[in-house]
């Protein structure tokens, strides 16, 4: 049940059978519903999630009511709302099950934990924060400078996935265009 975290985390740093034990007893498996949030807007984000099956897509609500996807998480991937959970602060953004999903969850507090019982988790946590930040960057970069063909012939590059198994809505919503202008560009393309 826990091979793909164990996986994971194995391709990042080297730890003992001892210390993966240690590591994956603060993860807990928690099976979600479809549309199902696991954090509100408002909410303070004291949780990571490592999607074991299933999609996670973080977004939040802009100031015209729509929605704006920042990150989809699928199977083998981390996800949380990381502002609200390095500060405490209340999260802007929400987290939600596009489908049935399976995810292994840690606290906050068992996550920062395993810095002092797990040194290699220090390492893991960089890690994590670089994939994060590289991440956010580049979509950061792509809304300033691409146009939404390009944004779409890329996601179609890099993402193929996201396009296949979402409904135009969150993909477009996912790329900042609206739903006609995806459903022209997937025409076209």
């Amino acid at each position: 049940m826990y091979e793909q975290l164990t996986a994971y985390i194995n391709s990042k740093i080297s730890v003992s059978d001892e210390e993966m034990d240690t590591i994956l007893s603060f993860f807990k498996p928690v099976q979600l519903g479809k549309n199902e949030l696991l954090l509100a807007h408002g909410q303070s984000s004291q949780r990571t999630y490592f999607v074991g099956s299933g999609c996670l897509r973080i977004f939040f609500i802009t100031e015209d009511g729509q929605d704006a996807t920042r990150y989809f998480a699928f199977e083998g991937q981390f996800a949380t709302a990381l502002v609200s959970f390095i500060t405490g602060e209340r999260s802007e953004e929400f987290i939600q099950a596009v489908e049935e999903t399976e995810v292994f969850s840690i606290a906050h507090d068992d996550f920062y934990r395993l810095l002092e019982l797990v040194p290699q988790w220090e390492k893991f946590y960089r890690i994590y924060l670089e994939i994060a930040y590289v991440t956010n960057t580049k979509r950061l970069m792509s809304f300033l400078t691409l146009d939404a063909k390009e944004k779409y012939r890329r996601l179609m590059e890099d993402s193929p996935h996201i396009v296949q198994r979402l409904s135009n809505k969150m993909v477009a919503s996912y790329l900042n265009i609206s739903q006609e202008t995806l459903s022209r560009l997937k025409s076209k393309l």
